[in-house]
């Protein structure tokens, strides 16, 4: 993780010092002073004296695992009902993992106020949808793809074809001493009959 940790620092900083070399960025309010090369330059050199935070953790094991994970943040709420434990004139009452101990079940008090504020942090804005679809199934094109998808659907499959070995071709030459078949094994090239007979010609010699 340490490693991690300063390969995305890095990238992270030069990434933005990139952007700010092609104006792509904009500073408003308190931070329109950055506007300035030397004080961006400065900011920057700030980002590198602290120890970025990269969570790891082993990889998923299978799409299954991969549902239920999203799952968890796109058809859920901030908090389920089970963990509210007690709502009353001290505030709000709820139960936490606290992963830094081993995942161990823990109580928090808040106060009303608090725990509205943390819990509408993770109200999403306006416009910005949990899932977004891509492919044939993105807004932009599903009018025009779907019914394509389903006209293929109905659509019957071609012919699979027929699976018997083909009849070999009949022989078109015929032996001139015995006057049987003679079918072709292999075509050679004039170059290629040439080097086989300077192979035989030089086996001839060294013997």
């Amino acid at each position: 993780m340490r490693a991690l940790s300063r390969l995305f620092r890095g990238k992270f900083i030069a990434g933005l010092r990139r952007a700010f070399r092609q104006h792509a960025l904009e500073f408003h309010g308190e931070c329109r002073s950055l506007a300035h090369e030397k004080a961006f330059a400065a900011f920057l050199r700030t980002l590198f004296l602290q120890d970025w935070v990269v969570y790891a953790k082993a990889p998923f094991g299978g799409p299954e695992h991969v549902l239920q994970y999203l799952a968890r943040y796109t058809h859920r709420v901030a908090i389920s009902n089970h963990r509210l434990l007690a709502v009353d004139d001290r505030g709000v009452t709820f139960r936490w993992k606290d992963y830094a101990h081993h995942s161990k079940s823990r109580t928090m008090t808040l106060t009303a106020e608090e725990f509205l504020r943390r819990f509408v942090q993770h109200v999403l804005p306006k416009g910005f949808p949990r899932v977004r679809y891509f492919g044939w199934m993105a807004n932009r094109r599903r009018r025009e793809l779907l019914p394509l998808l389903r006209a293929l659907l109905v659509t019957p499959l071609p012919p699979v074809p027929d699976a018997t070995p083909p009849v070999p071709e009949a022989a078109v030459w015929q032996c001139p001493r015995c006057q049987g078949p003679m079918h072709v094994v292999e075509r050679l090239t004039a170059k290629q009959i040439l080097r086989e007979e300077q192979r035989r010609v030089c086996f001839l010699d060294s013997s």
